[in-house]
């Protein structure tokens, strides 16, 4: 036990300035018994400190750790179970009550006794010791407590002879005085018996020695004795002076106590005055309305702008006296109640006074501007209002406050102003558009020579029965009809593009006129009821109210109702409200327009495509832009319909059986359509309806020429495909479409192919034995006759061939080319020029014939000397000759 209570003094309690003064070894009881040691230590450095200390061995290694510390002085009892027997069981009450068993009674009084030695002398606090023997609790010899060296007073009285049962070391000096000694007796290793025994025998002499000293110096002991009688004579009164001293010091702190909590309430009081002080200035300084605030929310000008803005401040404050934080308990207070009270009646007057003010000035509004309508009822113009919202905008932060306060009157206001503005705007618009309808209509007059009849009557519908005519007319009455056709081409045409450019005007400005005015009824309304912020605000108890842009659901908390839609959506309410007549008369003015003329469907759509866009650009869930996009579907319909009319027109067309047919009517009016497409479509935003709308009129065009061809009787089929397909493919050229670049090859290549069947038709017939005979020829080739032994055909021999080639010398085959250039020029139409084209067509038809003829004879009828009696040159001049005489 010695050398543990040694290592653990080195390793453990050394190093925190501690001195160990007692050791036992314990276990806890009834737990598995996992050994430790509770130690008693005191501190080296003043002021002293008394500890137990619990250390365990470490899991990893053989050295000891300290796990757990006590302060003496939380030590409440100390229970030894047994007084009488011996039993290792006991109990120490820290916090808790602690359970050991001790490895030994022995171990178990000498640790009991250390506590009580420590305790009588640092702590002198009543620590109970019950079950624990009286020889245990006995106090230290006075002797002990003089012996203890001045640099050690901090331990306990029976340290030393504690310390005189610890092991010590051996000094140098030790070590070598028994080297010296064991050299002297070399057997001492071998013999440890004489070792033994001669030691002894020195000690004995030694201790005779001491005694003879000590015998002789009695003297020095009876004196030194009585000293120490003194000493401790001495030392109890100075014990005594101590605890009178203690007892007066005991005194002087009770009245120090007193004097502290004397001092704490007074800091308290304090503490509680400031913040009382605190709380009234926060309810006098927030909750306190001036005067000046007061009277000008009872009696305030409405009217003026130094009154307005005195309000508004007025409001302002009134507002932020409503809104302050109040603190807990504030609203039990009588005052605050008071003051809130006064707040909420001074709220609701001046609330009922600045609507019923404003509700006055939107009725005035009315009548102020109706009395202007007068001066734009001859004008394309519509009246201007931003004076009124100028004015009104005075009381915006008014408004805003009305909203945050009290919101069935700021709702109120909102039903009011949508009321009276609708009826205002309504009168305004349909005055407005009964102008540009005036307008429109104005110039269709002229057409009644057409067949017109105001403005129920189409423009196009003329250009169309006129050329029905012209297809139906006789050929000896052709020139007449021709002239007609031209005459009144050239009038429609004329009117058609005077009244579409009026119209286009008319329907811009009208557009125009609109969008600046729904925009600045829109901005107003944003800044006027403060609905700018895009929010939405959920509540409870919904409340249904019908509106004409829809159902607005409400909730209501606190008596204040909250939209469930956002702020945006109310704003787009309130404008499809207040201008509910726009979109049905915009609807009225494009039926009139289309029933005027439905190519202006063409100018609408990019028009109204243009100010949607732009619209879109602003506010894409704008009342404006709404309403112009639902107002472009009915636009888009209207160009639709158009599209498919012009269709129908094509699938209808009938010809006449006796007249020529030339350039159909439809396929003029595709070029009209087309040319005036481009111009209207230039760098508009919807260029892909156009485009679509083109390839579905350019299939319905070949469709129908196909279909006019082979019902013609008057006019070869190829003729009627050449022609048409040339005149399409002329019109797309000149107008470079992109996306009819497909069908504009299609055109070139069937005005080439049927060109070419033409030709090959008609050259077919003025050398028709000719060709019979070497079709012949090439039949019998066909067949695997040789080429040099047609010849002894009996059919096609040298005689039968001369017989043939005699029957068309030059003179007769010139006869048979004019009769083919008159039956060309009557086939022909003149509209499309292509006369010349064809006959120059036919010539080179005509010389590849006369060449492939030249070939046959040359390897049929070898060294035979049979030539045509004509030659190419001839061909040539017959051509020339014929086209110059025509």
């Amino acid at each position: 036990m010695t050398a543990i209570k040694h290592a653990l003094q080195r390793d453990i309690f050394t190093p925190n300035d501690e001195r160990l003064l007692s050791i036992v070894n314990v276990c806890k009881a009834g737990k598995k018994k996992r050994n430790c040691f509770l130690c008693a230590t005191v501190t080296t450095e003043r002021p002293v400190q008394v500890n137990v200390v619990k250390v365990k061995k470490s899991d990893k290694g053989d050295f000891y750790k300290r796990q757990t510390a006590w302060a003496l002085r939380d030590l409440a009892v100390v229970d030894a179970k047994d007084a009488v027997k011996d039993n290792p069981e006991f109990d120490l009450h820290f916090d808790k009550v602690y359970k050991w068993v001790a490895s030994s009674t022995v171990e178990k009084n000498t640790f009991i006794s250390c506590i009580w030695k420590l305790n009588q002398r640092y702590l002198r606090k009543k620590i109970d010791f019950i079950n624990v023997s009286s020889q245990l609790l006995e106090e230290l010899p006075k002797v002990a407590e003089e012996s203890v060296p001045s640099g050690e007073n901090q331990s306990v009285a029976g340290g030393d002879e504690e310390a005189v049962d610890e092991y010590q070391e051996l000094n140098a000096r030790e070590e070598q005085d028994i080297e010296i000694m064991m050299e002297g007796c070399e057997y001492a290793i071998s013999n440890a018996e004489a070792f033994a025994e001669k030691l002894s025998r020195e000690l004995q002499v030694l201790d005779g020695a001491n005694i003879q000293s000590i015998m002789a110096s009695e003297k020095q002991v009876n004196i030194l004795m009585k000293l120490l009688d003194e000493a401790l004579k001495e030392v109890d009164q100075i014990e005594l002076k101590l605890s009178s001293y203690e007892e007066m010091l005991q005194s002087v702190k009770e009245q120090m106590d007193q004097i502290s909590e004397s001092n704490h309430l007074i800091h308290l009081s304090n503490t509680n005055n400031v913040k009382l002080l605190s709380e009234i200035e926060f309810l006098v300084n927030h909750m306190d309305l001036a005067k000046g605030h007061i009277k000008a929310l009872q009696e305030g000008d409405l009217t003026s702008s130094r009154g307005i803005e005195a309000c508004t401040n007025a409001a302002d404050a009134l507002l932020q006296c409503m809104n302050v934080a109040l603190h807990p308990g504030h609203d039990m207070l009588h005052a605050v109640k008071q003051q809130q009270q006064r707040f909420s009646d001074l709220r609701e007057q001046f609330a009922r006074r600045l609507a019923s003010h404003l509700n006055s000035v939107f009725v005035q509004q009315g009548h102020d501007q109706s009395s202007t309508l007068a001066q734009h009822s001859v004008e394309l113009t519509l009246p201007n209002h931003h004076p009124f919202h100028r004015d009104l905008l005075r009381y915006a932060k008014l408004m805003e406050w009305l909203k945050n306060t009290d919101y069935g009157k700021y709702e109120g206001l909102t039903k009011n102003y949508m009321d009276y503005l609708s009826r205002l705007y309504e009168r305004e618009i349909k005055d407005f558009f009964e102008v540009a309808k005036i307008k429109m209509t104005g110039t269709t007059r002229e057409g009644k020579k057409f067949g017109l009849h105001g403005s129920s009557g189409k423009l196009t519908g003329s250009t169309s029965s006129l050329n029905k005519l012209s297809v139906q007319s006789s050929g000896n009455r052709r020139s007449q009809s021709s002239s007609l056709l031209d005459m009144g081409n050239m009038s429609a045409s004329d009117l058609d593009v005077a009244d579409r450019t009026k119209f286009d005007k008319i329907f811009e400005q009208v557009l125009s006129e609109l969008e600046p005015l729904c925009l600045a009824e829109q901005d107003f309304i944003s800044k006027f009821f403060k609905l700018q912020q895009h929010q939405s605000i959920s509540g409870t108890a919904s409340e249904v109210e019908e509106m004409d842009g829809g159902a607005l659901v409400r909730s209501y908390t606190s008596g204040v109702p909250q939209t469930i839609s956002s702020e945006k959506d109310m704003i787009r309410q309130m404008m499809t409200k207040i201008f509910r007549c726009i979109e049905p008369e915009l609807n009225n003015l494009i039926a009139l327009g289309d029933k005027i003329d439905s190519f202006n469907s063409l100018y609408m759509l990019v028009k109204m495509s243009h100010h949607v866009w732009t619209a879109q650009n602003v506010d894409p869930a704008s009342f404006l832009s709404t309403t112009l996009g639902n107002v472009l579907v009915t636009v888009k319909r209207n160009f639709d319909k158009c599209i498919s009319n012009q269709m129908k027109q094509m699938d209808e067309v009938k010809i006449s059986k006796k007249s020529k047919v030339g350039i159909l009517p439809f396929v003029a009016e595709f070029e009209e359509f087309a040319a005036l497409a481009e111009s209207i479509f230039k760098n508009a935003e919807r260029r892909g309806d156009l485009d679509k709308a083109y390839i579905k009129l350019i299939r319905a065009v070949f469709v129908s020429v196909e279909k006019v061809a082979n019902e013609s009787q008057k006019t070869p089929r190829d003729v009627v495909m050449m022609e048409n397909f040339h005149h399409i493919f002329a019109t797309l050229s000149r107008l470079k479409i992109s996306c009819l670049e497909a069908e504009k090859k299609e055109a070139k290549q069937k005005y080439t192919d049927h060109l070419q069947s033409y030709v090959i038709y008609s050259l077919g017939q003025p050398l028709e034995k000719l060709n019979h005979f070497f079709e012949g020829v090439e039949a019998r080739v066909a067949q695997g006759v040789r080429e040099e032994e047609v010849s002894y055909q009996l059919a096609f021999n040298k005689q039968e061939l001369r017989k043939v080639i005699k029957e068309y010398p030059g003179k007769e085959v010139k006869k048979g080319l004019d009769n083919l250039y008159k039956k060309v020029d009557k086939h022909l139409c003149e509209e499309e020029n292509l006369l010349q084209v064809v006959w120059h067509s036919m010539q080179d038809e005509f010389i590849r014939q006369y060449k492939h003829f030249e070939g046959l004879i040359a390897r049929c009828y070898p060294g035979s000397g049979i030539t045509m009696e004509f030659t190419i040159q001839d061909i040539l001049d017959y051509c020339s000759s014929i086209a110059q005489s025509h």
